[in-house]
């Protein structure tokens, strides 16, 4: 990239970062140091703009850079992440949100704990919602990586492993000094940011078809090298039996698994009632389901505009397609129109990795410190307290996420966040639809339930070619991957259901009725609800 290239993109970098540290200095001022603050910004916050926090919040690294890359690399089957993502959000809205803001008060485990022994459950939950969260973090630090290194040059290791290291530096910031209020905040601006940038970006690809997608579709598979085939199903997962099953398994992940997530979860909490919870989601869903439309033609368009080899070629995982898409419809390498445009794109995304972050880091802070300190404290920790281990457990969360955000840089961002949404789907999401709708529900099964998906999953991924055994590892110069699928959703999923079950029907103390029979009611009707 050119000298003006990196300068506009660094000014508007530092701007960003100067408005967030603003809003984040700004909140610490003016907040009162209790949990409900920290955790829940004081549940203050209206549908909209929780609605619109929740859309920053999930519309990540993967979905921005990750998801356009798939596509602009492999067509069609890149085009399964924005449906799944998509989805989701109807799992959510139908089974999660209104129940989950009535019976929970910051954190998943409030949720299971309602009902079971506190201590057991709240640190197998608490534990399992630390693994999502730090997976989750990963994928954006490598999307930090990605495009910081292509705006110095496209191949500087230096530039990447410094990107992560500064983006783990300055949520910890974010998490520590502003709490639920300020990440929330950052979300919506972020939010506002990223859909104007993909409506502009989505607006100048189907000028240059003159509106006509069918041409863009054609064009895409002229310029990808594969023909019709990168416009037909199987080009990434349809070689043999091993990659169809790993596609079903990457589509039980992404539906499944973002009523697992502990960020997302916790934004519940942010409204004052379980109504309000509701009509969050449906302003999501509006913002979410345009915005994943868009990515379908911004990936075509990466491939027709660019070139699928030109996208491969500046970064092997693809993540780097939308800035040269945005590099090329601004005027091309050299022009003001394309230095300016690559700059914003360069912004945008930057911009919506460190707004994900934060609100990552603030729900698996808030895991340690709510849910595990406080068990193994005692009962009832002081709440300044409880404040504080979740600040001292923003930086350790931090410090975790750089470190394998450094070994994972080299991987696509969709497809590492695909694999938190299988950890997601795998121990969080069985003991929550567990406790919310069985009534014999005990826990025994709570903690086997969470175990008996975490453990499995995290196993898988370490044993698949993900870690090692293929050239696109995280460690390729080795090969010990014994588990064929790089997503282990299809095996672990239901083996964390299974757990659940099996460890009800074997537990020698029977489901509390009573608290079963309160919580059924709170969740229904709210009364009683924090």
């Amino acid at each position: 990239m050119t000298g003006d290239h990196q300068t506009l993109a660094l000014l508007l970098f530092i701007a960003f970062i100067a408005v967030t540290l603003g809003i984040t200095t700004w909140v610490s001022r003016n907040r009162h140091g209790s949990a409900e603050e920290f955790y829940a910004g004081g549940r203050l916050f209206s549908p909209m703009e929780n609605g619109f926090a929740i859309a920053g919040d999930y519309m990540s690294a993967a979905s921005f850079l990750g998801i356009s890359g798939l596509i602009a690399l492999y067509g069609y089957d890149g085009v399964l992440y924005s449906v799944g993502f998509l989805v989701a959000w109807l799992v959510v809205l139908l089974l999660v949100a209104e129940l989950v803001r009535n019976c929970g008060r910051f954190t998943l485990a409030d949720v299971v704990a309602a009902r079971m022994r506190e201590r057991p459950v709240r640190i197998a939950a608490g534990t399992s919602s630390v693994t999502v969260s730090v997976l989750y973090l990963v994928a954006q630090m490598v999307g930090a990586g990605s495009l910081v290194a292509l705006l110095l040059g496209g191949e500087s290791e230096a530039a990447q492993a410094w990107t992560v290291i500064g983006v783990g530096a300055l949520m910890v910031v974010y998490v520590s000094f502003g709490g639920m209020r300020a990440t929330t905040w950052i979300q919506i601006v972020k939010a506002v940011l990223l859909m104007g940038g993909a409506i502009a970006l989505t607006v100048l690809v189907l000028l240059r078809f003159n509106g006509d997608f069918n041409q863009l579709l054609n064009t895409a598979a002229e310029k990808s090298g594969h023909g019709k085939d990168f416009l037909s199903p199987g080009l990434r997962y349809g070689g043999d039996w091993t990659s169809r099953l790993d596609f079903i398994s990457l589509g039980l992940a992404l539906v499944l698994g973002t009523a697992g997530l502990p960020h997302i979860l916790s934004r519940f909490y942010t409204v004052p009632t379980a109504r309000a919870a509701r009509r969050s989601v449906v302003w999501s869903i509006g913002l979410i389901g345009s915005f994943y439309l868009m990515t379908i033609v911004l990936g075509f368009g990466a491939a027709a505009i660019v070139g699928t080899k030109e996208v491969k070629d500046s970064n092997a995982s693809g993540n780097t397609a939308i800035s040269l898409l945005s590099l090329d419809l601004g005027g091309g390498a050299g022009s003001t129109g394309g230095t300016v445009l690559f700059a914003v794109v360069g912004a945008i995304a930057f911009a919506t990795i460190l707004a994900v972050v934060a609100g990552i880091t603030l729900a698996s802070s808030a895991s340690v410190a709510h849910d595990l300190y406080a068990s193994l404290k005692r009962k009832h920790a002081r709440q300044r307290s409880e404040v504080s281990v979740a600040r001292v457990a923003a930086v350790g969360i931090g410090l975790t996420a750089i470190g394998l955000g450094l070994l994972a840089r080299n991987l696509n961002v969709a497809f590492l966040v695909g694999l938190a949404f299988a950890v997601a789907a795998s121990a969080n999401l069985p003991v929550l639809l567990y406790s919310l709708f069985w009534r014999g529900f005990t826990t025994r099964g709570a903690v086997w339930s969470v175990y008996g998906g975490l453990i499995p999953a995290m196993l898988l991924v370490i044993f698949s070619p993900v870690v090692s055994g293929s050239p696109r590892a995280m460690f390729p110069g080795v090969d010990f991957h014994l588990f064929p699928l790089e997503n282990p959703g299809l095996i672990s999923i239901p083996l964390g259901f299974l757990a659940g079950w099996l460890g009800t029907i074997t537990s020698p103390q029977g489901p509390d009725r009573a608290k079963h029979a309160e919580t059924e009611v709170r969740s229904l009707t709210g009364a009683g609800a924090v």
